[in-house]
């Protein structure tokens, strides 16, 4: 005599999948799924477009901020080409005075070879201790001058240096630009036909969210995954019920919290493989 076969009673969490699974295939809509993977195909080709621009436009900010240090620095050595020839006018005018002083103290002393009386005489060498003090201060003023040019030569030099040492590295920076710009120009014109393509099937109505949630996130995510329960954007948590509507690709589904558009891992598998096509 057979025995008979008792079906296997399904657990509550089986039941509840398979009434998940159910739905799930009979709410399906395949309009609406095609275009939430067209979402998030063009959020994928859009960030990779946007890590090659952020790789690439570091590099021109870089090269500028070397080129504005550079013209900086052709400044400040101006400025010092300024100072030097100051000081040698300075020293130019020190040398003209000492020279009328000496020829005004060789009049002095003839005078004072031809003296009448002592109160002259004093006169005259107290005019000639004068002359030798004002010689002094303006040997001075040469001497200080001379410490000046010397000093600010050295300063040209550094920055001389510091110049060239700039330029080396514009001339590094723009070799690695243009070095980057030639291997990701066949690489982003790829992505961004690839864009243009995504765009077209989208809704202008959702691409034009799409593109206006892009623009307000700090990271250029518009479309995000569930990641762990919770809004791959913002990280905050999606109700287990929120969470079953995305899984049914029924509608366009956005985050409560930060507005941007969520898919689950099924969405972002087929944008994926898209992608790869």
């Amino acid at each position: 005599m057979a025995k008979k076969v008792t079906a296997k009673k399904a657990s509550p969490a089986e039941k509840t999948t398979q009434v998940q699974e159910v739905i799930y295939h009979n709410e399906v809509d395949p309009a609406i799924e095609k275009r939430l993977v067209a979402l998030y195909t063009l959020q994928l080709v859009d960030s990779e477009i946007d890590k090659i621009r952020t790789i690439r436009g570091e590099l021109p900010e870089a090269i500028q901020d070397l080129e504005d240090e550079i013209t900086g620095l052709d400044t400040r050595m101006e400025n010092f080409g300024h100072e030097v020839e100051e000081h040698k006018k300075i020293i130019e005018d020190e040398n003209k005075k000492i020279e009328d002083i000496n020829a005004r103290i060789a009049k002095l002393q003839e005078q004072q070879n031809n003296v009448r009386n002592n109160r002259e005489f004093e006169s005259i060498n107290k005019e000639l201790e004068y002359k030798d003090l004002e010689i002094k201060l303006a040997k001075r003023h040469i001497n200080e001058a001379n410490d000046s040019i010397k000093e600010t030569e050295q300063h040209c030099e550094a920055a001389q240096a510091m110049k060239q040492e700039r330029l080396d590295e514009v001339t590094q920076k723009k070799e690695e630009l243009n070095s980057i710009i030639s291997e990701t120009e066949i690489e982003e014109q790829r992505l961004l036909e690839k864009s243009k393509e995504q765009e077209g099937y989208i809704d202008e109505r959702y691409l034009a969210a799409y593109k206006r949630i892009r623009n307000a996130a700090h990271n250029g995510l518009a479309v995000v995954q569930i990641d762990r329960d919770a809004c791959g954007g913002c990280f905050s948590q999606i109700p287990p019920q929120r969470q079953m509507e995305i899984r049914m690709h029924k509608k366009v589904i956005v985050c409560e919290h930060c507005g941007r558009i969520i898919v689950d891992d099924d969405i972002a598998n087929k944008a994926e493989e898209l992608l790869k096509k």
